[in-house]
């Protein structure tokens, strides 16, 4: 190794441990910013009528369900066919009734437990992308090595406060039995809060299972340890998948997130407030319907709202509308009383470039400022949601901590407001050398682990990379440093039975 790059990779080094040491971790983020909101009461209450008209008149189908039907129709709704006709105010009295306004997470290391709600904010992982990338290998199939590699890479990034779900999709699994390596990826590589599989009941079932032994069956039914993702088939469909999922989950106390999947102009009206007005409606039937199941489930209001590019139908990101939509219905969610979901760093470029990057900072900025409490796809994607990108994960990972900061708001005390050190220094001299400075400069301002803010010359004596290539380093570093949480052994033990025997119950499936 030349004299050159040791010096660089030392620096390296030095500035990575720096930023270690320079954020603390926190379970999750309790937000001293107000939330933003674009509209007024009137406006929302505009909203939200429209929406109980959508309910009450057009209805939304409960598809290849028939316990869905009867509780519904138990319940006072107007049922025809698959058809729910929700009367005016019954969708939002279930969930004012039961669901509560925050819960807890509990994660296998109690101190990693999340407060889902309220004033609190919690970050997690992208989701679902069967494809990966990295600068060196390029795009292709994900398989369980790379789950596995997002699960310790999610594990060792402070800024991200849950493990997620679906980190990326194991095709080289069989679709009936991924989950069980996925969940048990979860509870092993890592020990803070997980979600669960939500593309089969049984398979949300197991899941439950798994908990149970990694947890123990009476806490589980006393607890949250599950939090799960039920999309509806936008518009105004859900399907027996989902709604078999949220059964299962709904039914053993465990969090679902009812999110509604919306690419204006496709599955909603192209409008900010037409989309606002569908995502509600569907989400609060998926919400009442949780309450129907079992009352007191938690439940959290979700949606992922797009524009569509008008000349080629691809779903497009970082756009104004998409954020206005965002911003009504965080505030619809503040008015039910339930916490409130959205993503994340989203962006439809290929590749960890200038595209991705705005597109991104104005995802993730504007889900920061409308008060979202449990956002999904902070960190690694790529490509309208296909790809989990290595690269793009430790960028976005760096966002995150840099939100973390602003969410904390600003520091009143004698020390953030610092007379002594304008009385220390007075007119006309600088601060670097002061005691305020001295005492601070470690943890004063954020200091990113991948930008590089030197000068040219120095830059260019560590190798010239750009950021793409520094993140590529960083998440190599991370991953030859990772070391598996504790467990106990009769835990693992069990873990390994139950998976194993699943397996051995089913052939090998292909969809």
């Amino acid at each position: 190794m030349s004299e050159r790059r040791a010096r660089a990779g030392g620096r390296e080094a030095r500035r990575a441990a720096r930023a270690r040491d320079q954020h603390p971790t926190v379970p999750y983020i309790t937000r001293r910013i107000p939330p933003y909101s674009v509209l007024d009461d009137e406006g929302l209450s505009t909203i939200e009528h429209t929406a109980e008209t959508i309910l009450e008149e057009i209805g939304i189908e409960f598809r290849g369900s028939p316990g869905a039907l009867a509780r519904w129709r138990e319940a006072g709704a107007d049922v025809d066919g698959e058809r729910v006709h929700i009367p005016r105010g019954l969708a939002r009295s279930l969930v004012r009734a039961s669901a509560p306004a925050e819960f807890v997470q509990h994660a296998r290391n109690p101190e990693r437990s999340v407060r889902i709600g309220g004033p609190h904010s919690v970050f997690a992982p992208a989701y679902g992308s069967p494809f990966v990338r990295d600068i060196e290998g390029g795009r292709r199939y994900a398989t369980l090595e790379d789950f596995r590699n997002f699960a310790r890479l999610t594990y060792l990034s402070p800024a991200l406060h849950h493990a997620g779900g679906t980190l990326c999709e194991p095709v080289d699994l069989p679709v009936n039995k991924r989950h069980l390596d996925m969940v048990h990826t979860h509870l092993t590589l890592s020990d803070k809060p997980f979600m669960g599989s939500v593309t089969a009941p049984e398979r949300a079932a197991d899941t439950v299972e798994m908990a149970r032994i990694a947890f123990g069956a009476d806490f589980v039914e006393a607890n949250t340890v599950v939090t799960s993702l039920i999309n509806a088939n936008s518009p105004l469909v859900w399907d027996a998948t989902m709604l078999g999922a949220l059964e299962v989950y709904a039914a053993s106390n465990q969090a679902t997130v009812i999110s509604p999947f919306c690419i204006a102009g496709a599955m909603s009206p192209v409008t900010v407030a037409a989309t606002s007005a569908q995502l509600y409606a569907e989400a609060l039937s998926g919400m009442a319907y949780a309450q129907l199941v079992r009352p007191g489930a938690p439940v959290v209001f979700g949606t992922f709202s797009s524009s569509m590019s008008m000349q080629s139908g691809a779903p497009t990101f970082g756009t104004p509308e998409p954020q206005l939509v965002l911003y009504v219905v965080a505030a619809l969610a503040r008015r039910l009383g339930v916490p409130f979901r959205s993503g994340g760093g989203l962006c439809a470029s290929k590749i960890p470039d200038a595209q991705a990057a705005y597109e991104s900072a104005n995802t993730l900025q504007h889900a920061m400022l409308a008060g979202v409490n449990f956002m999904l796809h902070v960190a690694g994607w790529l490509e309208g949601g296909l790809v989990m990108g290595y690269e793009k994960f430790v960028l976005d990972a760096d966002q995150a901590g840099m939100m973390q900061v602003f969410m904390q708001g600003v520091d009143l005390s004698a020390n953030g407001l610092g007379l002594d050190a304008i009385r220390e220094v007075g007119p006309g001299k600088h601060f670097l050398g002061s005691a305020h400075t001295r005492a601070n400069f470690e943890s004063a301002f954020y200091r990113s682990s991948v930008a590089d803010n030197n000068s040219f010359e120095q830059w260019e004596a560590e190798g010239g990379l750009d950021a793409a290539q520094r993140a590529a380093r960083v998440w190599k570093r991370m991953l030859a440093q990772y070391e598996a949480p504790p467990i106990d052994d009769g835990i693992a033990e069990g873990l390994r039975d139950f998976v194993a025997r699943r397996k051995a119950e089913m052939p090998d499936q292909s969809y």
